[in-house]
């Protein structure tokens, strides 16, 4: 173990560097002022300008600081839920706009890397679902169905196909999506400030909105070091909600997720672990994920944190994760750990909230950030510009609650991953 860097980990050691950014200072105004510097932001950001809209987005620590820069990097289509769940939750009004969105949201992600260069990492071959049981593999069909029926390149592999493609045979099958791919995470959320930067957005870091009001009409944003009058709010802050807007976090249900690499390994295992480049994931409630990096470091995650006493259990687990699903890998030592919180309602449906005719939010993405966030954060400059209604979000306008025993069921997550990690794969 070399490094640790609980926070952003592998990401933050290879990402090429983000744009060094002002912290902001006096009192300026704006037609639009943009709070959070991570995909939702910077991509409303990059929007705004591109229009030729004044925009100016106060990032309260670093671009990519949050979810944005800790996640596994996976940009899929569609959330978490099958799609005849998620019509069944929102109704039918928003249920098949929703889903149509966000299955397309990766031509939004990889259409912005191509078009402003990004360098991420960038592979766009699918993900694999992996069926880690019987049980599994029977929601996979119903998966494959529910997108078949829409459209979606999507499509069911054997026991056999899966193990040629993942290079293991402890999955029951897998649901191949070729929408979908990967990115090296902070990597993007960087390239998108360097775009939005470039087009002409203001950004700032270490910023963080400290007091938010409205007079005489406006928006006014208190930071410590002076204030911006703005037109128009888009709130961008996901699971890391603070200062000003803390008590969000009430909103959410602690929910976290973890991440080890390995140093980098031979090509010639690469020939025989995921050899097509793709990401793969489970089935199981307590998830597994495994993909490589440009520098063939495999990497794998799961439910749970590596802080607060969690990282002894949860880096014993991926060890013999490894030993047990991907035999090739040769390795004892683990290079980085790192971790996050994701933004994770009690239905897996994201949130929109709109306080007042000029103030929008769109929050929650369940584990699904690269896609839904980039989506949503244009979909919200242009609701502020007037080119959509509110009635264009294909979501349901609700008013924000807090989560009853929000803690009990963080608490219930954490033990229940901790349990799990410790019994399973000891034989």
């Amino acid at each position: 173990m070399t490094d640790k860097n609980l926070d952003h980990g592998l990401w933050a050691a290879t990402a090429p560097a983000a744009p060094t950014l002002d912290t902001f200072q006096g009192d300026k105004e704006t037609d639009v002022a943009i709070i959070g510097g991570g995909y939702t932001g910077l991509s409303a950001a990059l929007y705004l300008a591109e229009k030729g809209t004044d925009a100016l987005l106060l990032e309260g620590k670093h671009v990519g600081y949050g979810g944005s820069g800790r996640n596994v990097g996976l940009v899929n289509a569609g959330l978490w839920l099958m799609p005849e769940d998620v019509i069944k939750i929102v109704g039918e009004e928003h249920g098949e706009p929703l889903i149509d969105l966000l299955g397309k949201s990766p031509d939004l992600v990889y259409g912005l890397i191509e078009k402003h260069q990004i360098a991420c990492e960038a592979k766009r071959v699918g993900t694999l679902h992996c069926g880690h049981a019987p049980a599994g593999l029977k929601a996979l069909e119903q998966r494959e169905a529910q997108w078949q029926k829409r459209g979606a390149p999507v499509k069911l592999l054997s026991r056999e196909e899966t193990a040629k493609k993942t290079g293991s045979t402890s999955f029951h099958g897998a649901l191949l999506d070729e929408r979908a791919g990967t990115v090296q995470p902070l990597a993007y959320a960087h390239g998108l400030a360097h775009a939005a930067l470039a087009a002409g957005a203001k950004l700032f870091g270490n910023s963080p909105v400290t007091e938010l009001k409205k007079e005489n009409g406006r928006w006014v944003l208190t930071t410590p070091g002076g204030t911006v009058k703005a037109k128009s709010i888009i709130l961008a802050t996901q699971g890391y909600p603070e200062f000003a807007f803390k008590d969000k976090i009430n909103t959410l249900i602690p929910f976290n997720y973890f991440q080890f690499s390995t140093p980098p390994l031979s090509d010639d295992i690469r020939t025989k672990i995921l050899c097509e480049g793709h990401a793969a994931w489970d089935t199981a409630l307590i998830l597994s994920s495994y993909r490589f990096d440009d520098s063939n470091r495999f990497i794998v995650g799961s439910v749970g944190q590596v802080i607060n006493g969690g990282y002894g259990t949860h880096e014993a687990w991926a060890l013999r994760s490894i030993k047990k699903v991907f035999p090739q890998i040769p390795t004892t030592e683990l290079e980085y750990a790192w971790g996050g919180r994701i933004a994770m309602t009690t239905d897996h449906i994201p949130r929109f909230h709109m306080p007042d005719k000029s103030f929008v939010t769109v929050t929650s993405y369940n584990g699904r950030g690269i896609g839904p966030g980039t989506v949503f954060g244009k979909l919200m400059a242009q609701l502020v510009q007037g080119e959509v209604e509110p009635k264009d979000i294909p979501l349901p306008l609700q008013a924000e609650k807090p989560i009853f025993m929000r803690n009990l069921r963080g608490l219930f997550y954490e033990t229940g991953a901790r349990l799990y990690h410790t019994a399973q794969r000891r034989i």
